[in-house]
């Protein structure tokens, strides 16, 4: 049996859901694709997985042209208009939460699914490169405007290119153009996030960082772990000073972190897997079914049968 619950997905899961996506691909590491018009309307088996909240195993970059919803990641609701670029990294926990069903065929996107292995290959460190990731955490969307659009999509139609020809080292190429876009897209962020109103300096930043770290932890562990003691050892703080820090970088308190990550896993295993429920318990790490049933009641108002069954 999986120790860990959240069913995850990869490109290799995409590819298998979504065979109308217009693709140009390296294997099941990366995949460069555009979605429009029909190919959105009768890319139903992806809605309805993106309806339920999904882990994906790998990065995403993705630009939407035409149309507009709304996106869940990890918790935050985020509004996806035209020109809008957004980045997802992996461990975020993303949902579908709003969209027009007559106007989806309008919709028309670029994107590309990066895996871990690829990006590791290319010796490309996300994290270093963008070192205030807390910030690009709490931003993942921003709008391209002007020579900002004609410039991604020149590296999309190269990168289209250069993977539909018969050229030699596709692989190589293909990492370096991704470097180079990464690179640009850095720069657009760090703009955009200079013109934000700015953090209260040095205090502010070590709370944000200590927020960074929890949620990182958090990811990691809330399946057998949902005391805050827990956190805040590995964190070498006391319960009360993380509490404190959690709620003044984020508006929440620490439990409620903790708690929505679990209530997260335990509706994507309810929807998305036909585990029994007391499976589930069990890699939740709930003690017994009863206390399972009054946990996920008290936070969502349903039971676990009546929210699988819905």
């Amino acid at each position: 049996m999986e120790d860990k619950a959240l069913q995850t997905i990869d490109i290799r899961r995409i590819q298998a859901l979504a065979p109308l996506v217009d693709e140009y691909a390296l294997g099941t590491e990366f995949i460069l694709g555009t979605v429009s018009g029909r190919q959105v309307e009768k890319s139903e088996a992806v809605l309805r997985m993106l309806n339920y909240p999904v882990r994906f195993d790998g990065y995403i970059l993705f630009f939407l042209k035409k149309g507009h919803f709304s996106l869940d990641i990890n918790l935050n609701t985020y509004d996806i208009h035209e020109n809008s670029l957004l980045v997802v990294v992996p461990g975020n926990i993303v949902k579908l939460s709003a969209y027009k069903e007559d106007h989806i065929g309008d919709a028309e996107l670029l994107f590309a699914l990066v895996s871990r292995e690829f990006l590791s290959s290319i010796r490309f460190d996300f994290n270093k490169v963008f070192q205030d990731s807390i910030r690009v955490w709490k931003n993942p969307c921003i709008t391209l405007q002007g020579e900002e659009l004609d410039l991604a999509e020149d590296y999309f139609n190269l990168t289209r290119k250069i993977l539909s020809s018969r050229q030699d080292n596709k692989r190589e190429i293909t990492g370096s153009l991704l470097t180079s876009f990464i690179y640009v897209a850095l720069s657009l962020w760090t703009q955009r996030l200079a013109s934000a109103p700015p953090e209260e300096s040095a205090s502010s930043a070590r709370v944000n960082q200590v927020f960074e770290r929890f949620l990182a932890l958090v990811t990691e562990y809330h399946n057998e772990q949902r005391g805050v003691a827990f956190y805040a050892d590995k964190l070498c703080l006391t319960p009360k000073y993380l509490s404190k820090l959690v709620k003044m970088s984020s508006g929440r308190s620490a439990p409620d972190w903790i708690d929505s990550y679990v209530i997260l896993e335990a509706k994507n295993l309810l929807k998305y897997s036909d585990k029994p429920i007391k499976e589930i318990v069990y890699l939740l790490h709930f003690p017994n079914q009863s206390v399972f049933y009054k946990f996920f009641k008290a936070h969502t108002g349903q039971t676990p049968s009546e929210y699988r069954k819905g």
